[in-house]
């Protein structure tokens, strides 16, 4: 695949400064989040994959990026909606976590085709398959997008189930209090081979495959929860 991968701020300054900026972030989120949202992750060991990858998790707090983002040893990029960057505060925080900017008006093509570079180019990638934040523990609709890209990078999916972050910090919210939270990683999810083009009715059915390891990750991460 040849598709170029543009370039940010942060891209063009993946030397030493980024590279500690992410360090810092990540280790905040392993200690200070971890320690107030008491937080538990199971099966991470299944991050011990090489990328490129999809780590492709639940959505219903605005926790969920950089809590599950910061638990692997490889630095997952994300799409996020360009008017994040205008806070200068936010912005570095979130670029230094590996987000990219993705104008909201240019449509999903651009944003598939810049997913797609970052994911040709070997780097891992954070998606959430639901699109937008969710409300509940039933995983709706998830959207064809994340099974395209994997099926057209040959890149596995990771499903990662995420409970309680909605407790803590649910829409609207501008801090999150203290409650309990399990992230569960699932078995990764190796693309059907394709000849050739990838057609539609093989994405639907890799897509319904991910929705359900989906549920299977959140139902797991609901009982944990439950259980404490």
């Amino acid at each position: 695949m040849s598709q170029e991968v543009p370039r940010n701020g942060f891209f063009s300054a993946r030397g030493r400064a980024g590279r500690a900026a992410y360090l810092t972030i990540r280790f905040l989120t392993r200690t200070v989040m971890r320690w107030y949202l008491r937080v538990r992750v199971i099966g991470e060991e299944k991050l011990d994959i090489t990328p490129p990858v999809i780590l492709a998790p639940v959505h219903r707090s605005n926790l969920d990026a950089p809590l599950v983002g910061g638990i692997p040893d490889w630095q997952p990029r994300a799409l996020s909606k360009e008017s994040l960057f205008d806070n200068p505060v936010l912005a570095w925080i979130i670029t230094a976590l590996g987000s990219f900017p993705v104008r909201r008006e240019a449509a999903d093509r651009e944003a598939m085709k810049t997913a797609e570079g970052l994911l040709a180019a070997g780097e891992p990638l954070l998606v959430f398959p639901e699109g937008t934040r969710q409300v509940g523990r039933e995983v709706g609709e998830v959207f064809d997008g994340t099974a395209y890209m994997a099926m057209r990078t040959n890149c596995p999916i990771i499903p990662v189930g995420v409970a309680g972050t909605d407790v803590s910090m649910p829409s609207g919210a501008r801090f999150p209090r203290r409650s309990r939270v399990t992230v569960v990683i699932g078995d990764p999810l190796v693309p059907p081979a394709t000849e050739g083009r990838v057609r539609r009715r093989e994405v639907k059915a890799f897509t319904a495959r991910l929705r359900e390891e989906l549920q299977n990750v959140q139902d797991r991460a609901w009982a944990e929860v439950d259980s404490r």
